[in-house]
């Protein structure tokens, strides 16, 4: 054993183990109600992902054993195993709900989805470690855009548009090694413009480019402003804007359509598409500040809310734990996430920071969208709650993405 194993982080290997445990504390509640509450009956939802959990205690040990420079020394064939288990999906993979993103091992399924993550990270920071300039150089900035679109569009055609949305949590890392905020900025108004035009329609987005097109031109007039350059923006901006609709009818599946109406207001269907979130947000509600107790929440006894185990974990936190429970949950996640940055920002080497950011992103958007989900903000697009919510695949993930950063924290002095 090596000397570097005394320095791992054990803060946060403790909000970890907090979290999983409380995971598996209200998977038990969401799920043992049709049984005879048995701990080892392991046909059972809450036994199974018991069963992960002591598994990924074996994984831990070996993830930690293993040597540091192995991830990065391996990076690129961990990365290329990742592409082909995602390719290999269209030839051997399972189809359930629609989607053919599983491999059937016997009763188990495996999601190389979740997996492909954390590879992509290894890759990601082993590319942005190797390059002699920074990722201001345009030609890097497409390489690492190679990297990371390739899963995401092998992700997309599975299809699974709430998996693939996570590889934008790459930014984090990329604007940290010194991407152009403009990049940031970009995407943000480009969704900003998407959803104003659903929600408002084009006339309306229309009127408002080019209304702050003119206030900022006349505010930049002592300046001599190049009209043309506000006319170009203006102009791709409008464009962008008139395309929504026909991508939203055309491109977009009738499912997702229907929750981004739900979420905008405009569909009401509160027994259709939307009958989880709206569930969702009646078991949070009902808990109250210290919440109903543990088992003993009626919306989660009475399975009003479909697959509460999984991507709608929270809901069963927010109505057996109440307020007081769901802000704890919350900070766990704050602290953790703070911790990772933290743990980031003192590495020596590229490869261990671009990793340990891209750790952070990756956490930072399944906790965001999936709260978001959950309590009716944003649409449900099939994001678990990392280390809560129900799922092998998916735990296994979240620990394998995790770990490998804490070994690589815990060698950062080798550098």
């Amino acid at each position: 054993m090596s000397r570097s194993n005394a320095s791992f982080d054990w803060t946060t290997i403790f909000i970890y183990f907090l979290l999983v445990g409380f995971g598996w504390a209200n998977i038990y509640s969401a799920s043992s109600a049709q049984s005879s509450q048995d701990f080892f009956e392991f046909n059972q939802i809450y036994s199974k992902q018991g069963l992960w959990i002591v598994l990924s205690v074996i994984l831990i040990v070996i993830l930690l054993s293993i040597e540091a420079k192995f991830y990065q020394r391996f990076s690129s064939v961990i990365y290329a195993i990742s592409l082909v288990s995602l390719a290999g999906l269209f030839i051997f993979g399972s189809t359930i709900a629609g989607q053919t993103a599983w491999y059937q091992i016997g009763p188990v399924s495996i999601q190389p989805a979740e997996f492909a993550k954390a590879a992509t990270a290894l890759a990601v920071a082993k590319y942005l470690s190797g390059i002699q300039t920074d990722i201001r150089d345009f030609k890097h900035q497409m390489g690492v855009f190679v990297i990371i679109a390739l899963p995401m569009i092998l992700v997309l055609l599975q299809p699974d548009a709430g998996s693939a949305l996570i590889y934008f949590s790459f930014a984090f890392a990329l604007y940290r090694e010194g991407l152009h905020f403009a990049y940031l900025l970009l995407g943000f108004f480009a969704a900003s413009l998407f959803v104003a035009t659903l929600a408002f329609g084009p006339i309306w987005v229309i009127a408002g480019i080019v209304l702050i097109a003119i206030l900022v031109y006349l505010k930049n007039l002592k300046r001599r402003p190049n009209i043309i350059k506000y006319l170009f923006f203006a102009g791709v901006a409008v464009g962008f804007s008139l395309s929504v609709n026909y991508v939203f009818e055309n491109v977009f599946k009738q499912h997702h359509r229907d929750r981004f109406n739900i979420v905008l207001g405009k569909e009401v269907d509160a027994r259709g598409i939307g009958y989880n979130t709206n569930q969702s947000e009646i078991a949070i509600g009902s808990g109250g500040w210290f919440g109903k107790g543990w088992t003993e929440g009626t919306q989660t006894k009475g399975h009003f809310v479909p697959e509460q185990h999984t991507d709608y974990i929270f809901s069963t936190v927010g109505e057996e734990w109440g307020f007081v429970g769901s802000v704890f949950i919350l900070a766990l996640f704050i602290v953790l996430l703070l911790r990772l940055i933290y743990l980031s920002e003192r590495q020596r080497s590229t490869f261990n920071r671009v990793y340990g950011y891209s750790v952070v992103g990756i956490l930072f958007i399944h906790f965001m969208v999936n709260i978001g989900m959950v309590i009716g903000i944003f649409p449900t697009v099939g994001i678990p709650l990392p280390f809560l919510s129900y799922g092998g695949s998916g735990l296994w993930a979240f620990t394998i993405l995790l770990f490998i950063f804490i070994k690589l924290d815990a060698d950062r002095m080798a550098h």
